[in-house]
């Protein structure tokens, strides 16, 4: 009876391991549309260096890499490291009307963009941001797509009030609820405050808010001031890195920066790939945006908006977020 009982949990463990397995061998990579300011701050250059190490993992798949930013060194920056990684065939969009045009006062953008090849040469050559939006949301499968921002809502404004074209008969708003699964935004300072992405373009932000049909998942103010990242990439041996030039070139110049860089837009990708469970809470409920870029917070357990809270301790959560920013490309991909 006890060796029956024995044999008996060996088949349960084989079993169970063959599936969980499995499990990890069929797991869908996320699909994912990157939105980012990039220029005004630098943490954007982590997020999407973390992005391209989730694609080589094979735990995502980027779709496309857009700017929420009309500054001229943006699109040229995003195609540096894009390139960099391997991936310079990557959809690269801007806004063509409304838009924030702001640079960076560390002059890291110039220096990557007169090192680094790219195809690119300034922010206005590439394609409107809305149309590739709608190009890549009609070529997915519904409820496929996960949407990164990490820099202003300005081109999520424009595409829920797109009409329907040549690419799609659809609204923007239609094509959202049928294509999006996921919002994922670094924007708001919870559970109040007023925060730099919601701020600049504040009117596109409270239209977005207020009208986007899906869940949408907060990584605001509060949680990437207090994960600093960036020293060890600039300690490390590498060679030949944007991602660690812009690093090395802007921590230095900052003294707020002396224990590295805040770390808000990592935490928004780091959420879009793993979701929240075992590194952060969630608080239900909806945001509330006011027309001079201030937002609250309504508690509601049927609301479709979340806000993340702080669980896995700063430290592990640091390293975590650092060790994918680190991530070197295989060059003979």
């Amino acid at each position: 009876m006890k060796y029956l009982l024995i044999g008996s949990l060996l088949f349960i463990l084989i079993l169970s391991g063959c599936t969980n397995q499995t499990r990890r061998q069929t797991e869908t990579p996320v699909k994912i549309i990157f939105d980012t300011d990039l220029g005004p701050d630098y943490d954007d250059v982590g997020a999407l260096a973390f992005l391209h190490a989730m694609a080589d993992s094979g735990k995502a798949e980027v779709l496309a890499t857009i700017s929420s930013n009309k500054h001229e060194l943006v699109a040229p920056s995003i195609d540096v490291i894009n390139t960099y990684f391997n991936r310079p065939q990557l959809e690269i969009g801007a806004p063509k009307s409304a838009g924030a045009n702001m640079g960076s006062s560390q002059h890291w953008a110039d220096s990557i963009v007169g090192k680094y090849p790219h195809r690119i040469n300034i922010t206005s050559e590439a394609s409107d941001a809305v149309s590739v939006y709608r190009k890549m949301l009609q070529s997915q499968p519904d409820k496929s797509v996960t949407v990164v921002t990490v820099g202003f809502l300005t081109n999520l404004c424009t595409l829920l009030k797109s009409k329907p074209d040549s690419v799609s008969d659809l609204s923007g708003d239609e094509l959202v609820r049928k294509k999006v699964t996921r919002l994922v935004s670094m924007a708001g300072w919870f559970p109040e405050g007023r925060e730099f992405n919601i701020f600049i373009d504040s009117a596109a932000s409270k239209y977005v808010l207020e009208n986007w049909p899906g869940e949408i998942v907060f990584t605001g103010f509060e949680i990437g001031s207090k994960i600093f990242t960036g020293l060890r990439l600039i300690q490390s041996p590498v060679q030949n890195s944007p991602v660690k030039d812009v690093f090395r070139i802007s921590i230095p110049l900052s003294e707020e920066d002396r224990n590295g860089r805040m770390s808000w837009d990592e935490t928004a990708v780091l959420i879009a790939v793993y979701g929240t469970e075992g590194f952060f809470d969630t608080k239900r409920g909806t945001i509330i945006v006011y027309p001079d870029g201030r937002n609250s917070w309504k508690d509601d357990p049927e609301g479709k908006h979340q806000y993340v809270i702080q669980k896995m301790a700063i430290p592990e959560i640091t390293k975590f977020i650092e060790d994918r920013m680190m991530h070197i490309p295989n060059k003979n991909k």
